[in-house]
């Protein structure tokens, strides 16, 4: 009879994720393995970590009908868990700057390193901290090492590093506090193959010394926005109907819903950081939910039509305006308008939030990267930032409609007969905004509510901090970005552990109330690394993660717990 799993070992990660403590990592394996090849009803993503593996579903419904599946697996490894195939074959050239440290440190001295780094068989445990970093786990621990007192702010991508009891290959240029021993010409992570990861779970891995590699550029290759054309002409040659960016503002992006499922390839789901708004502005415009808008952060982006287009604003309200030889209009707000060939929207500073979503009937055409156009700044995946004369092509509009509405035209049947093809739409009418009033109405006295659960390692704080993190009112800092919403405390104090040792990285889920040692939360939002080494104390209910992406700094919240 199957051991199974105790349900006191299955925590509630947020109300439509599960986190699975293990034994061990031989049993992490196992249960990955298990729920990569048997899928439960429902489940989106599965990551493995040190000791946990992190499951997530599409709906509460599906993650408390998981419970039950999940406790009844048997976390002992056998056969069937255990991946197949020669070990992947990376050569090393030993010449990293802590090789001699290391040799101190394990006693072993720089060539007992190398022997015992290529004399033992590597598994790749579990992924994460970036696409293509995957922690191995060697057959001994001859190697375990503490990371570096200081981290470096650039390790050069094909480092070989050692912390821990793991080994790993950094995939791309970044910060890291891990020992070098060494560097590799193997690509870690590359989008042209078909598993643009070199290593998954479970993948083993033979390190083999030589004298001399191939430097691995410090790149990571990302979707063209140029719209250039194949026979090399440039965007003036196109055609078909875009828009170009005149001024990007601050930050100007493009999103969609993201890509969810690849989290043990270090990738977030990433996507729109409100996806109310994204999914209202390709409603207002008749396009799909997960078609690409273009992201705005604090206004100040401007674009320019080139064909007969209908857009839709969303998100935070920000005052606009169409300019055009003819005179100037404004646009409105959460309602489709045209914009005709030639005018430019203008977007200024929002009244209100601080994210404003633009959409256009057709959805913006850039390449799609790993199944989605979004912008992950933390990975580096996807469309580059948007810059001046970038030119974004809009995506060919079926003109077989069963039902019209003129868009900036008199309705009328001469207008309708003169009206060019592609300004046909269909539409949705004008609607409310999204977000909330204590939002669209800021007022002192009234702090932002967020829902969360009670977070997989609440029980890792004091029981008096557990009970100040809902009783107090927390403030959003200027230092908040897509990753996360980092806060501090309004009329309180941060909160306290009960226990002080380090945390195994485990994955962490969109909305994860992450507590580093300063007891001040930081609230993953979209581009959050998949898994994370704090604690987590709560979870924000993803329906209420778009009114956290709109919180602008200064703003007070308030966090109001409730069940799974």
């Amino acid at each position: 009879m199957s051991p199974g799993i105790p349900q006191a070992q299955i925590r509630w990660a947020g109300p439509r994720a599960l986190l699975i403590d293990l034994e061990s990592l031989d049993s992490v394996l196992a249960v990955h393995a298990r729920l990569v090849q048997h899928p439960l009803k429902g489940q989106v993503d599965v990551l493995a970590a040190a000791q946990t593996v992190l499951a997530v579903f599409d709906s509460p419904t599906s993650a408390r009908t998981a419970r039950t599946s999940i406790a009844a697996l048997d976390p002992t490894p056998s056969e069937d868990t255990r991946l197949t195939g020669d070990p992947v074959r990376i050569e090393v050239v030993y010449d990293g700057d802590d090789l001699t440290d290391v040799g101190t440190l394990t006693g072993l001295g720089a060539d007992g390193v190398i022997e015992a780094h290529t004399g033992q068989l590597w598994t790749a445990a579990f992924g994460g901290f970036a696409p293509g970093f995957a922690y191995l786990v060697g057959e001994n621990e001859s190697l375990n090492v503490p990371r570096r007192d200081t981290p470096r702010t650039a390790v050069p991508a094909g480092s070989v590093a050692l912390a821990g009891n793991f080994s790993a290959v950094y995939p791309r240029r970044s910060p890291g506090g891990w020992q070098l021993i060494g560097r590799t010409a193997a690509r870690m992570w590359d989008l042209d193959r078909d598993q643009p990861a070199l290593l998954r779970p479970g993948t083993t891995v033979q390190y083999v010394a030589v004298r001399e590699v191939i430097e691995v550029a410090d790149t990571v290759k990302e979707a063209d926005t140029s719209a250039e054309n194949d026979d090399g002409a440039g965007p003036a040659a196109a055609t078909s109907p875009s828009l170009e960016v005149l001024s990007p503002g601050p930050q100007s992006l493009i999103q969609d819903l993201g890509r969810p499922g690849l989290s043990d390839l270090g990738v977030s789901v990433s996507g729109a950081a409100d996806a109310a708004s994204t999914r209202q502005a390709n409603r207002l415009v008749g396009n799909e939910p997960g078609d690409a808008v273009v992201e705005s952060v604090l206004g100040g982006l401007s674009v320019k039509a080139h064909g007969e287009l209908t857009l839709a604003l969303t998100g935070a309200p920000t005052p606009t305006e169409i300019r055009s030889d003819t005179g100037n209009r404004p646009a409105p707000m959460c309602a489709p308008f045209a914009l005709h060939d030639g005018e430019s929207l203008h977007l200024d500073l929002p009244d209100a939030g601080l994210r404003t979503y633009l959409a256009v009937r057709g959805g913006i055409a850039v390449p799609p990267v790993l199944g989605s156009r979004a912008t992950d700044l933390m990975s580096g995946i996807g469309p580059a930032p948007l810059t001046q004369g970038t030119v974004l092509p809009v995506g060919a509009v079926d003109q077989q409609l069963p039902h019209v509405e003129l868009a900036g035209h008199a309705a009328n049947a001469d207008a309708l007969a003169a009206c060019p093809a592609n300004s046909l739409r269909v539409v949705g009418t004008p609607e409310p905004s999204t977000l909330p009033g204590e939002l669209l109405e800021p007022n002192a006295n009234t702090p932002v509510q967020l829902r969360i659960t009670a977070g997989p390692r609440q029980d890792w704080f004091t029981p008096e901090s557990q009970a100040a993190f809902t009783a107090q009112d927390w403030s959003v800092t200027a230092e908040s970005n897509r990753i996360g919403v980092r806060l501090a405390v309004t009329d309180g104090q941060p909160l306290e552990r009960a226990r002080t040792d380090e945390l195994p990285s485990e994955g962490v889920v969109a909305g994860s109330l992450q507590v580093p040692p300063s007891g001040l939360p930081v609230l993953f939002l979209a581009d959050h690394p998949v898994t994370g080494g704090y604690p987590v104390i709560g979870v924000v209910v993803p329906e209420d993660l778009p009114i956290a992406a709109q919180l602008p700094p200064g703003t007070t919240i308030r966090f109001v717990e409730m069940e799974p």
